[in-house]
């Protein structure tokens, strides 16, 4: 049998119960395995029980105390009520200066008091009673976010100024530096704003013309790091340069925001227009340009393209590497059967072959190919030969070489590369 004996108006903070004829406090804290809330008691004293309907400051400061045995128990660990008791006395009937000397020697939940209107640079000096003169029953979830992203920024050396906050609560990162960007004014002070709208105008105007292209070779909406990489080294050097006093966050999260922004935009254009924005190749003549083609991967899975269809072979190969790709799962081939020739992709060592038929086999005799290598340039590179060979055939590749076939050559190469870039 389980009564209700004292419970405050918010429903967390933990409630006494008479239980088999035993006071006992009874909490919320974490979850179990199946991620349901667990639910924890231990004994208590009538003395406690009075504490506890008398004085909000004490309560909460054993809610703090109690906190970290139950974050011990996990998932399905039983509450150390040994432990839980031996916290009663000290906390809920011990003068102030003792209950702080033994908040300075045990562990607790700072962002439980924060929430419910700690003083927080008194709880920094350690005078937790003090700082409890400003408690209330209500919790504000959101005080004590602020308070915890604080702390994690000062453990890195980090302060902000007003600036620096203004630009973290306008991409929604002040409580969260996870958090994907956005655009969010009405988080920012009013009269911060309009400095907050410089900062991003540099960064937009530092990007502008730039763009962060998909990537298929790690999934069918994943984006090229390199483009990333360029975009976000072009905004933080144009911010740094015009807006010198920002912090390292503030200049990050303007960065993220940008290339967040772009890479979005490349994810929902039509695979066609990703094509296009990056396509140089010289138009070669209709004459010259393929009229079918057939995609295979490493797996044996085919794919076939006719020029009569809706969509370029190009847009149409990078889907069926999107689709496809994975990391046992990296070299794909291009083939213009009619013409006897095709491209191999070589997606885990950033290469690519062409093959060129000389002689069909005939009468059981063998078929002779022509087989060069060629060294890629991240996707940029993938994109603009797999162009020119949908447009012109291995003829059209000539300028993207040098081409080797010897393999021995190509591999020296491959290792001079790999040796710069380490």
């Amino acid at each position: 049998m389980r009564d209700i004996v004292f419970t405050r108006m918010s429903g967390w903070i933990p409630n006494v119960i008479r239980e088999d004829g035993e006071l006992r406090l009874m909490l919320g804290a974490g979850a179990d395995a199946n991620h349901e809330p667990r639910t924890f008691t231990f004994p208590i004293g009538e003395a406690h029980l009075a504490v506890i309907r008398e004085d909000l400051a004490r309560h909460l400061l054993l809610w703090s105390a109690v906190l970290p045995l139950c974050d011990a128990a996990g998932t399905r660990g039983r509450l150390d009520e040994n432990a839980a008791v031996a916290l009663l006395d000290p906390v809920l009937l011990a003068a102030p200066a003792d209950v702080d000397a033994l908040f300075r020697r045990i562990p607790w939940d700072r962002s439980r008091l924060v929430a419910h209107g700690a003083d927080i640079p008194l709880l920094e000096r350690g005078q937790v009673c003090a700082a409890m003169r400003t408690a209330t029953e209500t919790s504000n979830g959101k005080r004590a976010q602020e308070h915890h992203a604080a702390r994690r920024r000062a453990e890195r050396g980090t302060v902000l100024g007003p600036l620096d906050a203004a630009l973290l609560k306008y991409t929604g990162r002040y409580l969260h530096g996870a958090t994907v960007p956005g655009r969010t004014p009405d988080a920012v002070d009013p009269a911060l704003l309009p400095e907050v709208m410089r900062v991003i105008a540099t960064a937009e105007q530092a990007c502008a013309g730039m763009r962060i292209g998909r990537d298929p070779r790690r999934g069918s909406r994943a984006t090229d790091r390199r483009d990333w990489g360029r975009m976000e080294a072009t905004v933080e050097a144009a911010v740094r340069r015009t807006h010198p006093g920002l912090v390292d966050d503030a200049v990050r999260t303007v960065s993220f925001l940008m290339c967040s922004e772009a890479a979005e935009r490349s994810r929902n254009a039509p695979l066609d227009d990703d094509q296009e924005a990056v396509g140089d190749c010289a138009d070669l003549g209709a004459s010259a340009r393929k009229t079918a083609l057939s995609f295979t991967d490493d797996k044996g899975v085919e794919k076939k393209w006719l020029r009569d269809g809706p969509r370029t072979a190009a847009a149409e190969f990078w889907e069926f590497v999107g689709d496809r790709s994975s990391a046992d799962n990296e070299v794909f081939t291009v083939e213009d059967e009619e013409m006897g020739e095709g491209i191999q992709l070589h997606f885990y060592a950033d290469s690519i072959a062409r093959i060129t038929t000389l002689r069909r086999g005939e009468g059981g005799s063998d078929p002779e190919y022509r087989v060069e290598y060629g060294l890629v340039d991240g996707m940029d590179g993938y994109r603009k030969l797999v162009s020119a060979f949908v447009r012109g055939g291995c003829a059209a590749l000539d300028q993207h070489g040098p081409w080797m076939s010897d393999v021995a050559e190509f591999e020296r190469a491959r290792r001079r590369r790999k040796a710069r870039s380490s």
